[in-house]
């Protein structure tokens, strides 16, 4: 007997396209690109080549040029690319033109970001903050699709004389777009509630870039099971736990991972998340010090917090992942120069690092090496916080 027909979906391929102008140089576009891949592997496709060219400021009918538009024509042609993703968000004109020159799907930065959240979101706060992100970023491209988001019922007097079916779809995602704000409004007022309900416990809040080991981390300090997965923006709901260290009881929260060219519609939708973070009273930075352009990772966590107003607490950073370094012992007779890839330990505690602001520590959260100095650091930041809020509390004495 015949084996029965089995369908076998195969992942969408992807080109990526970058430019090299004066914002940013060779090195920062194919570091760039090397997280959009990534961020195209989370959403789920193979990223299959990439394209870069320099321009002094992007082609405002088409991103790239005439000339390198036609190169990944063929290239999409030939190898049967399924999607063109851009790293920067594209004008609505410019998808238009891009669309019709190439014949697939195009996708820019904000786009795809957009979908992984939607993929990610569990509850229903995220999930409500996603679509009205989501909504936020179609208004102004509708001029390039059909939507038909629903029919519209029949009524006299609802429809005015000559209104296209595009006129209609904007009613209507505006229309959403102001449910899900009033819906973000009530959930935030139940979000704040909560909050309070918890007392005035310590609260500290991990931030970090999106994929450092946060969720790992809050794992090892509160033996807790949330998960954590080697892709961008594994968690978007804020976690809270309660941590206890020696007789010391706090509040521990998991946030959403930052990252560069974070959609402004997001960044909008999810400050009510990131309440967790401006309502705490220490923030612990978590930095993937294994990753290349860490530093530049810092600022922009930095520069995030200062947009959602998160600035002047305390603030310990925290240097995870120090498993990927190998800790090659040198040899006296041995003159070649240490390298990023066998500092041990004790060379990274000499690195300019260790002399940031505020107290730091160097950890792998992953092999739960280092974990006694951040409970040590934590419990007497957290000790000194709450004697000044409970002066009498018999637990500390």
């Amino acid at each position: 007997m015949a084996e029965p027909f089995v369908t076998r979906s195969k992942p969408e391929t992807a080109v990526l396209i970058g430019i090299i102008d004066n914002q940013q140089d060779e090195q920062q576009v194919y570091e760039y690109l090397e997280e959009l891949a990534f961020l195209t592997y989370t959403a789920g496709a193979v990223p299959d080549k990439m394209f870069v060219q320099r321009l002094d400021y992007p082609d405002p009918r088409t991103f790239v040029g005439s000339g390198k538009l036609q190169e990944i024509r063929d290239y999409v042609r030939i190898n049967d690319v399924d999607l063109v993703i851009f790293d920067d968000e594209l004008s609505p004109s410019q998808m238009r033109n891009i669309e019709w020159e190439l014949n697939c799907r195009i996708l820019d930065r904000t786009n795809l970001i957009l979908d992984i959240f939607a993929g990610r979101a569990k509850t229903a706060h995220a999930k409500t903050q996603v679509e009205l992100a989501q909504y936020e970023y179609l208004l102004p491209r509708l001029t390039r699709m059909w939507t038909h988001l629903e029919r519209q019922r029949g009524g006299i007097g609802l429809r005015g004389p000559g209104e296209t079916e595009i006129e209609t779809d904007r009613r209507i995602i505006r229309k959403k777009i102001a449910k899900l704000k009033e819906d973000l409004v009530r959930i935030d007022r139940q979000k704040s509630i909560q909050r309070k309900n918890r007392g005035k416990l310590v609260r500290v809040a991990l931030v970090g870039y999106t994929n450092v080991g946060k969720s790992t981390l809050m794992n090892v300090l509160s033996k807790s099971d949330i998960f954590a997965e080697d892709k961008l923006f594994a968690t978007l709901d804020t976690t809270v736990r309660k941590v206890v260290i020696g007789n010391l009881p706090f509040l521990l929260s998991d946030t959403v991972g930052f990252i560069r060219k974070l959609p402004h519609t997001l960044v909008e939708s999810f400050k009510s998340t990131l309440d967790e973070v401006r309502e705490s009273d220490i923030l612990l930075h978590v930095v993937d010090i294994s990753h290349p352009n860490f530093e530049e990772q810092i600022e922009i966590v930095r520069q995030t917090l200062y947009e959602i107003d998160a600035v002047n607490k305390p603030v310990f950073m925290v240097f995870n992942k120090i498993d990927a370094f190998t800790y090659v012992r040198k040899e006296a007779d041995d003159l070649t120069p240490v390298s990023r890839e066998n500092y041990s330990l004790d060379d990274l505690r000499h690195t300019w690092m260790a002399k940031c602001d505020g107290s730091c520590t160097f950890v792998s959260a992953k092999n739960k090496e280092n974990i006694e100095e951040i409970k040590d650091m934590l419990y007497s930041k957290v000790k000194e916080i709450h004697v000044r809020r409970y002066p009498y509390d018999d637990l500390l004495y």
